[in-house]
């Protein structure tokens, strides 16, 4: 098999790609030593031909490949996209378009949350993957006929599993569900990795305004020094660190000298004075211009609501043969069992047609959940 390692076989090959109504793609990739992803292998494929790109090596321009990401009259076929769609966003700014992300398509046909691919290929393609592979060092040259092998089975049998679920989606007429889907990944916010709002993934673990302001400002330090660093940002601070300063707001290096969370003689590091500089900046700001986030009541009252609406979602989607993942969330039925007009995607679009109006009804006595030869059965409630 073809390893293409100039970028002149690459230009040949993407032009041969675009003249293909789709084309499925893979990455390989390293990030455990990282804070952006190091690209090691790229394989694409179309019914005609299927290819390995190298990007590791020396001289290589990936401007084809981005061109090929960018071609609207192509369909960029993924499975799981996200972190792929990452990369292409950091390596060329862009968002490959029109996109097919499979997992997705596969929750809205009925193939249950987050299903793999292997399932996928073994399901619709009939094939078995070989897993020999999976856990290995991308990076290393030169890559092994067993390691390549396994690459290019990602994209050679995503070509059937694409072909099968397009079927079904004509089929059930749900192409319109995952088209609203596909918006969250192609949208460039999902992969812009801002400083400024790294603390949203720790926002619940503090409880006071000024708790938040110091934590914004913390976590956008760690964000930006990672980024310079091109290093995880666990390995600039560990998250319980970073909690741990915003509650506690040390305002000298031997106030740091005494956080648990802090590895010891942090506070003599070069790291200190600009997150103490951090915390400062957090406690100056009022608190008042800062937003806590929206914590939900706690289930005493509606419990028992939320307890119904997870048992109708499994019904609803069991009957209509889709993903309960992609109709609602916990934090969905929580909000629907506080509110008959809460703001949340099961209660728009599809998703309100097909369970929203059926959860709201439960709560307002109109349906009612019963069993039948084991199974769990929605029925109309008897008018009283």
């Amino acid at each position: 098999m073809e390893l293409i390692t100039d970028t002149d076989g690459l230009a040949a090959a993407c032009t041969r790609l675009a003249a293909s109504p789709f084309v499925t793609v893979d990455t390989e990739f390293m990030r455990e030593t990282t804070y952006y992803p190091k690209l090691c292998l790229i394989q694409m494929a179309s019914r005609e031909e299927a290819i390995l790109v190298d990007p590791l090596a020396p001289g290589l321009d990936l401007a084809p490949f981005l061109a090929l990401m960018a071609n609207e009259a192509v369909v960029k076929v993924f499975h799981s996209a996200r972190q792929d769609l990452e990369i292409v966003w950091i390596l060329g700014r862009l968002i490959p378009a029109p996109l097919f992300d499979t997992q997705v398509a596969a929750m809205v046909c009925g193939y249950g949350d987050s299903v793999s691919y292997e399932q996928l290929a073994n399901d619709l393609a009939k094939a078995r993957i070989d897993k020999s592979s999976r856990f290995t060092d991308w990076s290393r040259r030169p890559l092994s006929d067993a390691q390549l092998a396994y690459a290019l089975s990602d994209v050679t049998h995503l070509v059937a599993v694409y072909d099968a679920l397009e079927a079904k989606l004509a089929e059930t007429g749900r192409r319109s569900w995952l088209e609203e889907e596909m918006a969250v990944l192609t949208s460039p916010e999902t992969y812009a990795a801002e400083p400024e709002t790294a603390y949203r993934r720790l926002a619940g673990r503090v409880r006071k305004a000024r708790e938040l302001a110091v934590l914004i400002e913390v976590a956008a330090w760690r964000e930006r020094e990672a980024q310079t660093r091109d290093v995880p940002r666990q390995r600039v601070m560990k998250d319980d660190a970073v909690v741990e300063i915003a509650v506690t707001q040390p305002r000298d290096a031997a106030a740091l000298g005494r956080l648990r969370a802090l590895p010891n003689g942090f506070e003599r590091s070069r790291a200190a004075e600009p997150v103490l500089a951090a915390v400062k900046q957090g406690l100056d700001r009022d608190p008042a211009t800062v937003v806590m986030p929206e914590r939900r009541g706690g289930r005493g009252q509606t419990g028992a609501t939320v307890d119904l609406l997870k048992v109708l979602l499994k019904a609803v989607c069991e009957e209509e043969g889709v993903a309960t993942k992609i109709v609602a969330t916990v934090d969905d039925l929580e909000a629907i069992a506080e509110d008959d007009a809460a703001d949340v995607p099961a209660l728009h679009g599809w998703r309100r047609t097909l369970f929203g109006e059926r959860a709201l009804a439960l709560k307002q006595g109109g349906l009612m959940l019963g069993l039948r030869d084991g199974r769990v059965v929605v029925e109309q409630a008897a008018e009283a």
